[in-house]
């Protein structure tokens, strides 16, 4: 009787063809934010950075606790694979969870120390939460857009006009939902945080001597990543998309 030896790369690879093919040396990124929460339901979690030397993925220094959404986590739309399980829907209270690109740094000064592009704000500058717009997910300024098209959004960017917080005073956008799919979720940011443990409404939040640490280390062309899941799915998706071991 022939008998099969089963290695450890053939049930990766089984793994991967169940799973998606996705692995962060697929993409071009050399910094990584890594945020890990107890469980789907947490509204908590733990901030590690990460850069990466000679392919292999490094502390960067920067650990933190953070907040996340009001009612925990759900799969967001960003560059892993299809997952099975809740997704982000609009309005859900939940941060998504997944690997996704950050874009540019924003908040209500000129300029912050920061190696991403940054975007000084104004009072006529609104993330789009209206499902039925076509700028859903987008961040407009009124006198590009009309007032018409801002007028059922409920996302200002300058909170400490309109809405009498500091929470966007700085700021970071998560790429998630990229294509702006009606209904999927919007404007999720990395931010600051109301007080330690105070839960958002799907964004990560956090210190502000923390976040300045952050945008000073993060840089463009360096493609940072954010990865946010749940401790039980980071150690389970870990080796096959080649994350950090924490």
């Amino acid at each position: 009787m022939k008998h099969t030896v089963i290695t450890t790369a053939f049930l990766l690879s089984i793994s991967l063809m169940v799973h998606g093919d996705f692995s962060l040396p697929q993409t071009t990124s050399r910094q990584l934010v890594v945020v890990t929460a107890p469980g789907w339901s947490a509204t908590t979690g733990h901030l590690f950075t990460f850069e990466k030397q000679e392919d292999q993925w490094v502390p960067a220094g920067l650990q933190d606790q953070v907040n996340l959404g009001r009612n925990g986590l759900a799969w967001g739309l960003g560059l892993h694979p299809n997952q099975t399980g809740p997704y982000k829907q609009e309005g859900d209270g939940k941060a998504p969870a997944g690997v996704f690109e950050l874009g540019t740094a924003f908040g209500k000064y000129n300029a912050v120390n920061t190696g991403l592009d940054y975007q000084p704000q104004d009072a006529g500058h609104y993330c789009i939460d209206t499902e039925t717009s076509p700028r859903y997910n987008q961040i407009v300024h009124v006198s590009e857009v009309g007032k018409n098209a801002i007028r059922d959004s409920t996302e200002p960017m300058r909170r400490d006009i309109h809405a009498g917080d500091h929470l966007y005073d700085k700021g970071i956008v998560i790429r998630h939902n990229p294509d702006n799919i009606p209904g999927k979720g919007c404007c999720v940011f990395i931010h600051l945080w109301r007080s330690a443990g105070k839960p958002s409404a799907g964004c990560t939040t956090m210190e502000e001597s923390q976040l300045d640490t952050l945008l000073a280390w993060l840089d463009k062309d360096s493609k940072p990543l954010f990865v946010v899941l749940p401790e039980k799915e980071y150690q389970k998706n870990q080796p096959l998309w080649q994350l950090p071991v924490l």
